[in-house]
C-alpha cells in the first residue's frame, strides 16, 4: 500500500464516548464503535479507507474527532466499495470517488463527493447571475435583484477546504439568520466573497474550529468577514472564528459585522 503525508481522522480516545454518531456521517465506512476494556469508542477501520474531508466532525458532541496531516496508506476508492459492499451498505457505493472538485461546467459527468450527496459536490461559476422573479408576480416598482452566490456548497459542515475557489478568497463567514434579517445582504456582504453559513446555537460546532482552521492555513485566505445577528447565542460564531484564527497562526485581515433582528446593522 502506498504511503504519503496527507490529511486523516485521528480519535481522542479520551474523549470519545462511545456514542456512535460519527459512523454514519462517514460515508465511506471508514469509522466503527468497537468494545474496548475503557467501554465502548470509536475507531479508524482503515486508514485507506479515510479520505480525510472531515465529514464525520461536526457529528462528535465531545469534540474527539479531529483531521491531522500524517504518513498515512492513500486513500483507496476502490477498497472503499469493496468494504462498503461487505458491511451493507452498497447504496452508498456508487457516491464513493477520490476527492476531486468541480466547476459548473464539468457537472454533466462530474463525480459526487464521497459525502454521498450530489447536491453537496464543489463547485463555482463566474458571471453575472440572471435577476429571478418569483413567478410571475412583480413587486411593485422595485427591480428584482441578482444573487450574488458564486460557489457551493454555502454550509460549513459541507465545506471542503480543499475546493479550488477558497484558494485566495475573502471567505464571508455568517449565522445563517443573516441573510433572511438583513435585505440588502447579497450586495453588501455576498458580492464577490466565497461564503460559509453555520447556527452557532443549532449546530454541532465542536468541531468547525478544527475545519476552519485547516481552511485558514491551507488556503491563503485573503481576509474574513464574520456577520452574525445581535442575540447572545450568536457571538459564539465570532468567537469561534477569532480562535481558529489564533490557533492557525495566520495573520489575515478580519472585520465583524452585527445584524440587528430589525434588520439594521448594529456594528460593523
Amino acid at each position: 500500500m502506498k504511503r504519503a503525508k496527507r490529511k486523516i481522522i485521528t480519535i481522542d480516545e479520551h474523549r470519545c464516548n462511545g456514542c456512535g454518531q460519527c459512523v454514519p456521517s462517514c460515508h465511506e465506512g471508514a469509522l466503527a464503535v468497537v468494545d474496548t476494556p475503557d467501554g465502548p469508542k470509536a475507531r479508524l477501520v482503515k486508514e485507506s479507507y479515510c479520505d480525510g474531508l472531515g465529514a464525520c466532525l461536526g457529528e462528535c458532541p465531545t469534540g474527539a474527532l479531529k483531521i491531522v496531516e500524517v504518513e498515512a496508506d492513500a486513500f483507496d476508492a476502490d477498497a472503499v466499495h469493496r468494504h462498503l459492499e461487505s458491511i451493507g451498505r452498497a447504496g452508498e457505493a456508487g457516491s464513493v470517488v477520490p476527492q476531486k472538485p468541480v466547476h459548473e461546467h464539468e457537472t454533466d459527468t462530474a463525480e459526487t463527493l464521497p459525502c454521498g450527496c450530489p447536491g453537496t459536490m464543489a463547485r463555482s461559476w463566474g458571471g453575472t447571475a440572471p435577476a429571478m422573479k418569483h413567478g410571475d408576480r412583480e413587486r411593485g416598482d422595485v427591480p428584482p435583484l441578482a444573487s450574488e452566490l458564486r460557489t457551493w456548497p454555502i454550509q460549513l459542515a459541507l465545506l471542503n477546504p480543499a475546493a479550488p475557489y477558497l484558494q485566495r478568497a475573502d471567505l464571508l463567514i455568517a449565522a445563517d439568520c443573516t441573510a433572511f434579517a438583513f435585505g440588502n445582504f447579497h450586495r453588501e456582504f455576498l458580492r464577490d466573497k466565497v461564503p460559509a453559513i453555520l447556527c452557532p446555537k443549532l449546530d454541532e460546532i465542536d468541531g468547525y474550529a478544527e475545519k476552519l482552521e485547516r481552511l485558514f492555513q491551507d488556503a491563503s485566505i485573503r481576509s474574513v468577514t464574520v456577520v452574525h445577528m445581535e442575540v447572545p447565542c450568536c457571538f459564539g460564531l465570532r468567537d469561534l472564528v477569532r480562535t481558529a484564527l489564533k490557533n492557525s497562526r495566520k495573520n489575515i485581515p478580519y472585520c465583524e459585522v452585527v445584524v440587528g433582528i430589525d434588520g439594521t446593522i448594529k456594528e460593523s
